[in-house]
Order: structure tokens, then C-alpha cells, then sequence
């Protein structure tokens, strides 16, 4: 494989079929003349009519899109490349942090060569010799078992309370969809469903194993065809029973966008129910004891009414009230009080808010075994980075010394802390880090507290079912600054040969800088054989932590939403610059990528600074902001990025929207939208509107082209599906930023 500094920096032109140099042929699109008058603006939104996927000019214009991507892809030299890194480097397969109900353990692994994970049980083998710690294992729900072709996908599951029964929720195509069934854990047959409308839907069971709250969305006949995706209610469902003949427990009367949880305390007494209007950074709380009356007609007492944060309340096994709250406390804090005193007023801190370290997570280790010392373990990530406190359950203390946090194999990632539900002495998480597929590991706290013992606390409880080579590359967090001195950190992945002794580049690399910076979501550090792939072939691969995000707490979340939506774009505006100041790149080895609200982050930053990028990718994004309600699930967005309805908002929305911002004879960079035909989240109108503006406006010899991809949403797809999409967007980004293969 050969160095791209040992070739010469000028990149070809078009890398593409035809004329060299000549400006790209693009099928016709013609350009209508629709203005809209908003609060007395005019807004013209000349491709309207590729909003309609089912017209025969949309489906031609599509078509034809299709044939000039083929004709691209073609001449791109990586694509089969990143194909065999990809699937080399995902061959090891995936292990999940394990579900425990009495003595079974419930968990998720996918083999390298699979398509898509399948649900496991182990329990104890009770075959006569069998010693008692013996454990056999039989998959339960496996989704390329119901469908060879890969479109169906596990979203989700629940076993009950007691382990025997467990509800599962799959969907088809992309459409997530989920139908719900429930089956028997001992033999696998269904008991129950399916129950369809059950989408984001959790499952409450009740002690009995015979009924259980969930979330599904009314009769779609009783409302308008456009508000079929809303209309959510929290039932009680009885196994066995007609979904039509559920009972409603919560819900009428309320914004047809509330996203609702539900949960049941592991004694069945304590309900709680949640409700947020979208995907808004806030929610109310009720809690309810089942005690008091029928599971039919809960006695919902309102916790946590019209408070401006996000608030999550269990009941524990003490009998105290356990509070996950952002109130007062951006970067998070954990309260408790009595079920009987619920309110803010009575909250008492375990767990105060810390000052850069942002609350993650907490499990409770109160077993026997621990003696008169009942522990609280938590989460927090710093700076994008995960740690894991230790600290005694009545007071919140910290211990003293090295037994008040756990050491971690690295600087990564944790996932949720799982404790067995009846109480113990273990608990189990994921591991990841930039070049470490995600394991699964055991803290038996006995252990860690310095009780006599045999072997280390933390101990790797489930690999990856394959081995995997990892390449020879690093990774550094660097900090720079943003518009205004907002310090922002970034994530740097290359080959251990292209850093000096002091982390500093050797080099000018090719180059690619992925964003997301919105809805609260932190990009933390983890294993991505995109990433690998990119760095083994001599790139740099940057993930910046952008406003937006969640990296440090809810403030830094809403600096970057509604009326600060600009600060987003500043700041991976701001990454790009530091990568070329620092000598890691040029503009003309620069790609940059994103999806979904990365996809309007590079669609912005494409049309605000166009000359500072030379590739992007767009996967399933969001560029009408004008009109994104009127689609997919865009009406629970509003209180992220605002809504036209409002004279003010509108104006913050058209000051980035990119469609509104595409400029007649501007040379864009290479530009590669990819859309899903069945993502039900984000409608692919958005990128065939923006491909048709740019391709008229463009005055670049490299394209821009749109690859369409059937039969897949905007989740969870089939192995295969991952390693094509990113071979062939890796090898464009390869293409237009001179990384030689």
C-alpha cells in the first residue's frame, strides 16, 4: 500500500466517466417556480416536486440519478478495498451486556459472518453429571431465521419480571415499525401477538407474567393520515387478550407528539410513567403505588410537572425513590427520597452535580456477600471519556482511595451498568475504545472492596465470539477554539507512523472530519471499522465533539439548538481550520461526514464554507428546514431547530437551511448523498431536493450524485448492507481527497 505523500497533492478533477475537466452531466431537473409566502417572506422552494417519491417524474429523474452513481462508483479504485477491510475488521462480531432473571441471562451476539445479531438464553444445565455452575445456551429470536433477505431487524426486548416469558420486538424493510410478540423462554413458542403500532415502545411487566404496560399508537382510522406516526397511549395488555381490547392508562388529551415511558418496579408495586412532547429536553413524571388499587386504573400522582429537565425515577430495592435529574444540575446528579414524598422539595442528593464530569448511569450492589457495605456505582463521562465511581448507597460518599473508582482497561467508552434485578454482589458492562471491539466485563465488588478472593475485580466476562487483527493506529483528543473561545475537543485516528513523538502530524493527510453536534447526543469514543479502515490506508479520521452534543452536560446541548444552531456549524467550521493550521490536512484533502443531524451539519457547512472542503458525504439528511415537519417524524423536532409556524423561528431556520442557501455558480466540493426509499425518520425528499439544487448551481468539474439504497431505513440493516455503504462512501471520500490505495 502505498504513501499518499509519495504522489503529487494536485487531486484528478472529476475522477469520473467522460471528458476530463468537464463539468459533470447531471440529468435534466426542471426548476419550478413555487414561492411560498411565510409570515410575508417570500421563500421559492423551486424542485417541490421531488418531494412526491411516487410521480413518474421523480421516479425518472431517480432513475437516472442511479445510473450516474453507478457510473461514478465504478471508477472509484477502493471500493472493493474498504469492502474486504470492512468485513475483515467486523468479522470478530459483536457480544451484549448480559440481562439477568434468577439464573438465566439473557443476551445478544452476533457471529462475524451473520447479518444481524441473535437473542440468546444460557440457563443452567440440569442433564443429569451436570456440575451446578454447567450452562447451556439456545438462541430464542433470530431475526435472518424469520427473514433470509436481512430487512427485518430485532429493535428490542424484555423479559419478564420472573424470566420465563419474554416480549421481543422486530420490524421489516427499515421501517422500524416494530410488531410485538411475546414467546415462551423454555420452549420458544409464541404465547402472544403480533402486536402491531408498538414502535419505541418499552415493555412494563407485572409480577405474574401475565400482563404488562406498554406504548402503541392509536387506531390509525380514528385520526388524519398525516398524524398516523403520532397519537401515542400507554396500555395494559393481558396475555392472550385482543390488543383492540387493551386498556388505555395514559395519555388522552395530551400533544399528539408526547413520547411516553413506562416502567414497573421489580416488587410490581411501584408504576411510573413518563411524557416529553417530542424529542424536547424535558419531561413530566408520574409515579403510582399498584398497591392502591387495580393495574387497570393506576393512581398516577404527578412527580415532576412543567420542570424545564429531564428527570427518570425508579423505586429501588431499599425502598427509597432514586432521581436521575439534569434540575439544577446540567451535567446531571442522582437524588433519592420516600415514594411517599415524591417532589422536588423533598429530593436529598446522593450523587451532586459535578462540575466537568457529566452523570451517566448507576447500578446498585447491595448483596449479602457485601456485608453492612451496600455500594452505588456511577457512570459519568469527562469530556467525552468514561469513569466509573464507587460510593457507599446510604450517604452517596465516595470510598476512600483506589476502591472509589474502577480502573478501565483504556480511555473509552462504558455502556449501561447492569446488577442482577434481586439484589448482588456483580455487575457487568461494555468496554469499547477506538481499536477495541466491544467487551462485555464483570466487577464482582467483593472483590474490589479487598475481601479474600481469588483473582482481579474486573474481569472480561464475554468477547466477541472472533478474533480480529486490529491495525497499528492511534488515537489523540486535542482541544481548539471555537467563534467566541469556546473550547471544543476532537477525537484524532491515524497510523502510529503519522503522529511525532509529541502527537504532532508528520504529515498532510487526506482527511475525514465527522460530526453530529445536536439532540444531546455525545459522539464518545469507540470501535468503527469505517474508522480503522480509513487510518490503516493512510488517512486521518477526526471525530469532533461539537455544541449540540452531550459530550459536557445539557448547557452544552442547548448552546446548540434553536436560535444557536449557528454554533454548531461554527464549530466544525473551526475543526476544519484547526486541522489545517495544525498541518494535518489541506482544504483539497478534506472530506467531511455526517447523518441524519450530521447530514444538515454538512449540508450547511457545505453551502457556508464551500471552499474549505473537497468531498462530502450526506447520509439521510435533513436540508429543508422550512418544510422538514412536514415529513418523517420532523413534527417532534420543533424543539430542537424551531418551527416556520413562528415569525422568529422561521428566521433562525432560513438563516442555515441549506436548500435555501445553494448559490448559482459557487464550486461546491464533490458531494455523495445517500438516502434510504424506506427511512420513515427522515424523508430521502430532502437530498433529492438538495442534489437537484446543487447540480444546477454547481460550477465544479467533480460531481455531485445521490446513491439510493431500498428495502432499509435509517437504523438497523444487515451486515452487508453496512460494509457496501461504507465501502463505496469511503472509497468516494478517497476518490476526492487523494488517498491513494
Amino acid at each position: 500500500m502505498s504513501d499518499p505523500a509519495e504522489h503529487s497533492a494536485t487531486l484528478p478533477s472529476s475522477s469520473s466517466p467522460g471528458e476530463p475537466g468537464a463539468r459533470p452531466a447531471y440529468p435534466p431537473a426542471r426548476r419550478g417556480d413555487v414561492v411560498d409566502v411565510l409570515h410575508g417572506l417570500a421563500v421559492p422552494d423551486p424542485y417541490r416536486w421531488l418531494e412526491d417519491a411516487a410521480s413518474e417524474a421523480t421516479s425518472a429523474w431517480s432513475q437516472a440519478q442511479d445510473e450516474l452513481y453507478e457510473a461514478y462508483r465504478s471508477t472509484w479504485p477502493g471500493v472493493d478495498h474498504f469492502a474486504g477491510r470492512m468485513r475483515t475488521l467486523l468479522s470478530g462480531g459483536v457480544v451484549g451486556v448480559p440481562v439477568w432473571r434468577g439464573r438465566r441471562r439473557f443476551f445478544v451476539r452476533r457471529e462475524g459472518g451473520q447479518e444481524h445479531g441473535v437473542l440468546f438464553v444460557s440457563e443452567p444445565d440440569t442433564s443429569p453429571g451436570a456440575t451446578w455452575e454447567a450452562r447451556v445456551e439456545r438462541a430464542l429470536v433470530d431475526p435472518t431465521a424469520m427473514d433470509p433477505s436481512g430487512t427485518t431487524t430485532l429493535d428490542a426486548w424484555q423479559p419478564s419480571i420472573e424470566g420465563n416469558v419474554l416480549a421481543y420486538q422486530v420490524s421489516e424493510g427499515g421501517t422500524e415499525e416494530s410488531v410485538l410478540r411475546v414467546i415462551d423462554v423454555a420452549t420458544g413458542g409464541r404465547l402472544d401477538g403480533p402486536i402491531d403500532r408498538a414502535r419505541y415502545s418499552p415493555i412494563a411487566w407485572l409480577p405474574g407474567e401475565q400482563a404488562f404496560y406498554y406504548v402503541r399508537r392509536v387506531d390509525p382510522a380514528t385520526v388524519p393520515e398525516a398524524e398516523r406516526q403520532y397519537h401515542r397511549r400507554v396500555w395494559l395488555h393481558r396475555l392472550g387478550a385482543e390488543p383492540a381490547d387493551d386498556v388505555e392508562i395514559f395519555g388522552a388529551g395530551r400533544d399528539l407528539h408526547t413520547y411516553y415511558g413506562v416502567s414497573v418496579s421489580r416488587t410490581g408495586r411501584w408504576l411510573v410513567v413518563s411524557a416529553a412532547t417530542g424529542t424536547a429536553p424535558r419531561n413530566d413524571v408520574w409515579l403510582a403505588d399498584l398497591q392502591a388499587g387495580p393495574p387497570q386504573t393506576p393512581d398516577l400522582h404527578q412527580v415532576v410537572k412543567g420542570l424545564d429537565a429531564r428527570t427518570g425515577i425508579a423505586v429501588g430495592r431499599d425502598g427509597r425513590l432514586y432521581v436521575a435529574t439534569d434540575l439544577e444540575a446540567p451535567r446531571g446528579r442522582l437524588a433519592v427520597t420516600d415514594p411517599s414524598q415524591p417532589t422536588p422539595e423533598h429530593w436529598r442528593d446522593l450523587l451532586a452535580h459535578d462540575a466537568e464530569a457529566v452523570f451517566e448511569d448507576y447500578t446498585v450492589l447491595d448483596g449479602v456477600e457485601l456485608g453492612e457495605q451496600k455500594l452505588l456505582l456511577a457512570a459519568w463521562t469527562r469530556h467525552a471519556v468514561s469513569e466509573i465511581t464507587v460510593h457507599d448507597l446510604v450517604t452517596g460518599e465516595r470510598l476512600a482511595g483506589e476502591r472509589g473508582q474502577i480502573t478501565l482497561p483504556g480511555p473509552g467508552t462504558v455502556g449501561a451498568l447492569l446488577s442482577r434485578p434481586e439484589g448482588g454482589h456483580e455487575a457487568w458492562f461494555s468496554f469499547t475504545d477506538q481499536t477495541t471491539p466491544p467487551h462485555v466485563y464483570r466487577l464482582d465488588a467483593r472483590l474490589h472492596l479487598g475481601r479474600p478472593g481469588d483473582g482481579p475485580a474486573l474481569t472480561v466476562d464475554a468477547s466477541p465470539p472472533g478474533a480480529v487483527e486490529v491495525p497499528d493506529v492511534v488515537t489523540h483528543q486535542v482541544a481548539y477554539p471555537s467563534a467566541g473561545g469556546t473550547t471544543i475537543r476532537m477525537f484524532l485516528t491515524a497510523r502510529a507512523d503519522a503522529f511525532t513523538a509529541d502527537a504532532a502530524p508528520v504529515r498532510p493527510l487526506p482527511t475525514i472530519l465527522y460530526g453530529y453536534g445536536g439532540f444531546g447526543v455525545p459522539l464518545n469514543p469507540g470501535y468503527s471499522a469505517g474508522i480503522l479502515a480509513w487510518a490503516e490506508a493512510g488517512g486521518l479520521y477526526a471525530v469532533a465533539n461539537l455544541r449540540g452534543g452531550g459530550e459536557e452536560g445539557e448547557q452544552w446541548h442547548r448552546a446548540g439548538m434553536l436560535a444557536h444552531k449557528q454554533n454548531v456549524f461554527d464549530d466544525f467550521h473551526a475543526a476544519a481550520e484547526h486541522l489545517v493550521a495544525s498541518g494535518w490536512t489541506t482544504p483539497g484533502r478534506l472530506a467531511i461526514s455526517g447523518g441524519s443531524n450530521g447530514g444538515l451539519l454538512v449540508g450547511a457547512a457545505l453551502t457556508q464554507r464551500p471552499e474549505l472542503y473537497a468531498a462530502v458525504v450526506c447520509s439521510a439528511p435533513l436540508l429543508d428546514m422550512v418544510r422538514y415537519e412536514s415529513f418523517g417524524l420532523g413534527a417532534t423536532w420543533h424543539e430542537e431547530y424551531g418551527t416556520a409556524d413562528d415569525a422568529t423561528q422561521l428566521g433562525w431556520l432560513l438563516s442555515y437551511s441549506p436548500y435555501h442557501h445553494v448559490s448559482d455558480g459557487t464550486a461546491y466540493p464533490a458531494v455523495l448523498f445517500t438516502v434510504f426509499d424506506s427511512d420513515t425518520r427522515v424523508d430521502p425528499l430532502h437530498a433529492r431536493k438538495m442534489c437537484a439544487a446543487l447540480q444546477e448551481a454547481t460550477s465544479s468539474q467533480v460531481p455531485v450524485l445521490i446513491r439510493r439504497e431500498k428495502d432499509v431505513g435509517h437504523g438497523a440493516r444487515a451486515l452487508s448492507r453496512t460494509v457496501k455503504l461504507s465501502s463505496e462512501t469511503l472509497a468516494f471520500q478517497a476518490a476526492y481527497t487523494g488517498l491513494v490505495l
